[in-house]
């Protein structure tokens, strides 16, 4: 039997659980479906399931084979269809990373609509403040908000974001609103960090009288976050000021719960990209996300 053969059988015992059940929905005797596993393992010089007379389980080494073998066989149909336009019949699964903030505002509301266009699609989508490793940890593509360092990978800009610094209606109340950079003396920032234990470093902002220099002034904070959620949520508790993408906070903005504090001395605008590994070509189901995440992000970028 084929490999490719056996790879798309050893998926389907993987997926189901059995081979019994594999068998049937394959339109096999059981015989050669055990038999075709049986045979890829011998290939392969490990053993792919853990088999028990109530079911079957995948081995540490099955799933790894059963996570690559599913890029793999997504990948050749990709290949069958790489001239044709119709992109109706995309297949595959796409892994992909994001921050918390766009995936719960913008892509997962907007993702049915993606997802009817091309319903053979299967999307895993992580949201996480932790810079990913985008090859070792096999993502087809991220979205980074941020200055990039890794010039191993490409990177797609969209756009920039254009930052703010804003604080809750009632921690100005208490505290006052500054008017200029001295009278943030009386005010404390909510600090934010990768990583507790950095040193925060303080209110950025660009000088008017000197474009494109970005300065920081240190300042006192009661607490430090590593978490986005966390950062916007000491913010609207009164803890302090936060210096955040308007996009993430427009909603508390018009709502008045938030004000922008010193307009005129705003942070830098923070670039935002779609990342991906240096890959001679990119299947096209990543080309059609990435396609659809820069045109949904558009209004959101200046």
């Amino acid at each position: 039997m084929k490999l490719l053969e056996s790879m798309q059988i050893y998926l389907r015992v993987a997926e189901q659980g059995s081979f019994t059940a594999a068998a049937d929905s394959l339109g096999l005797s059981r015989a050669s479906v055990s038999g075709a596993v049986q045979q890829l393992e011998n290939l392969l010089g490990t053993r792919l399931l853990h088999r028990t007379t109530r079911s079957v389980q995948m081995t540490q080494d099955g799933r790894v084979f059963y996570e690559r073998s599913r890029d793999l066989l997504a990948d050749m149909d990709d290949l069958q269809n790489l001239f044709r336009e119709d992109t109706a019949a995309l297949k595959g699964r796409l892994r992909v990373d994001m921050p918390l903030s766009v995936a719960r505002d913008l892509v997962i509301p907007r993702l049915p609509e993606f997802l009817r266009r091309h319903p053979d699609l299967e999307i895993e989508l992580s949201s996480t403040d932790r810079f990913v490793d985008l090859v070792r940890e096999g993502f087809d593509c991220v979205l980074r908000v941020g200055t990039l360092e890794d010039s191993s990978l490409i990177a797609q800009p969209l756009g920039h974001y254009r930052m703010v610094s804003c604080a809750s209606t009632e921690c100005l109340a208490e505290r006052g609103t500054p008017r200029t950079l001295e009278e943030l003396a009386g005010h404390r920032l909510v600090h934010y960090v990768p990583s507790l234990g950095a040193r925060p470093p303080g209110f950025e902002y660009i000088d008017p009288r000197e474009p494109g220099a970005e300065k920081f002034l240190p300042m006192e904070g009661a607490i430090t976050v590593n978490n986005t959620e966390a950062y916007l949520e000491a913010c609207r508790a009164g803890l302090g000021i936060i210096q955040v993408p308007e996009a993430g906070v427009h909603p508390y903005l018009e709502s008045g719960e938030l004000e922008e504090v010193l307009p005129q001395y705003r942070p830098a605008p923070m670039p935002v990209s779609l990342v991906y590994a240096n890959r001679r070509h990119l299947p096209r189901r990543v080309q059609v996300f990435m396609a659809w995440i820069a045109e949904i992000m558009k209004p959101r970028l200046i």
